[in-house]
């Protein structure tokens, strides 16, 4: 078996924040705290949680664009996050980011052509302006755009289409690891699945690996090979895509997909979605043991004395003291 392409060991972000008044101490947020996971080549690996819950931050410690505070963060075999700045500049070819909000994240000073050749002039200074735009050409088509859009400017574009640019600008150098940063979220249902479904096969073309975040199982359902489920900086489950569905374990988990409204009318009415309840404990100061019990309506004593930690179950990883007597969801 190959060796992964990411490799994560123990992964550390932690933020000093301010204490209330003038003397008050400071205090440390963890928003990533022990995460690890591989991430093999060509494949997706779905990271799901609330917002909040530290997805976001994983993934730009993943880039380098956060500074870790302990764990490793391994690429082709080296460590990301003891390299020194030149270097890991030099490594950024191979790793990149597709934005939440893709209007947000394009230069409105700059047109089609521009944006997405962008890398291209940072990487490779010496390729001519003919060169450069034949790959912007051919990249556009990759993504659905047509060349004669290549001197439009991204107010002209819809949401959808200002999403294959940046689609277009992240897979430009041929990156071997892309971050998806839920890069759905802010698009029309329709085009959701059109944008998923580009990822798809863009991905099968190209070979890339990618991390797709996202707030809810739904939305990495059809792109993700497995599935990982964070919760307060800590890994819950992670699992293949078709366990997590199945036969998911946490009881965070089957929150999340509780929370799902069915697709189908009758069934919604039969069966309405049940969003999870509770408020999300500040990762400043969260609970003692499991990070879940205090909404969990699992949990028990040992809950709050023992963080459990995450062992496998089957198919799947585990972060659950009662995860083997927990009963599945009802027609999950």
């Amino acid at each position: 078996m190959s060796e992964p392409i990411l490799s994560i060991r123990n992964l550390c972000v932690y933020f000093d924040v301010s204490g209330d008044g003038w003397f008050g101490h400071r205090k440390v947020l963890r928003a990533v705290d022990g995460v690890s996971f591989d991430l093999d080549r060509s494949e997706t690996l779905g990271i799901v949680g609330e917002s909040g819950c530290g997805k976001s931050t994983l993934a730009r410690a993943v880039l380098g664009l956060v500074h870790v505070t302990s764990g490793e963060v391994r690429f082709a075999g080296q460590d990301l996050a003891r390299l020194a700045s030149e270097k890991m500049r030099e490594q950024r070819r191979h790793l990149q980011i597709i934005f939440q909000d893709p209007l947000a994240s394009l230069d409105p000073r700059m047109n089609v052509g521009q944006i997405i050749g962008e890398p291209l002039r940072s990487f490779f200074p010496r390729m001519t302006q003919e060169e450069r735009q034949a790959k912007v050409v051919e990249m556009m088509q990759h993504v659905g755009l047509l060349p004669e859009q290549i001197n439009r400017y991204p107010h002209e574009f819809s949401g959808g289409q200002a999403q294959r640019i940046g689609i277009a600008r992240a897979l430009i150098l041929q990156p071997e690891v892309v971050v998806c940063d839920e890069p759905v979220s802010a698009l029309d249902v329709s085009i959701k699945a059109q944008i998923v479904n580009l990822l798809a096969d863009l991905q099968a073309k190209f070979g890339v690996s990618l991390l797709f975040i996202a707030h809810d199982l739904a939305s990495v359902r059809h792109v993700s090979h497995r599935v990982m489920v964070l919760y307060l900086g800590k890994v819950m489950e992670l699992a293949p895509w078709d366990e997590i569905y199945r036969a998911p374990r946490h009881p965070y988990t089957q929150a999340l997909i509780q929370a799902i409204p069915p697709a189908d009318p009758k069934r919604a009415r039969a069966n309405p979605a049940k969003p999870l309840g509770g408020e999300l404990p500040s990762p400043i100061a969260p609970p003692s043991g499991c990070v879940f019990r205090t909404r969990c309506p699992y949990a028990i004593e040992r809950c709050a004395q023992e963080e459990p930690v995450l062992r496998r179950i089957g198919e799947s990883f585990v972060a659950c003291h009662l995860a083997e007597q927990i009963p599945g969801i009802p027609n999950s």
